[in-house]
């Protein structure tokens, strides 16, 4: 039980995993940041375009 329990401890094959998840989330955050930073900006340069043909 011991022996099987030191191998289950020893196996980083899992940990991988946790990592493309904790890559994934952190892409994940950049891009909602990003969209949320920007909108505002677009909707400023739409709303100029929209008051420059006369709208």
């Amino acid at each position: 039980m011991k022996d099987k329990f030191l191998k289950f401890l020893q196996n980083e094959e899992g940990l991988t995993t946790v990592e493309y998840a904790v890559a994934g989330a952190l892409v994940a955050a950049a891009v909602v940041t990003a969209f949320g930073l920007l909108g505002g900006q677009v909707g400023v340069v739409i709303d100029g375009l929209y008051k420059a043909i006369g709208g």
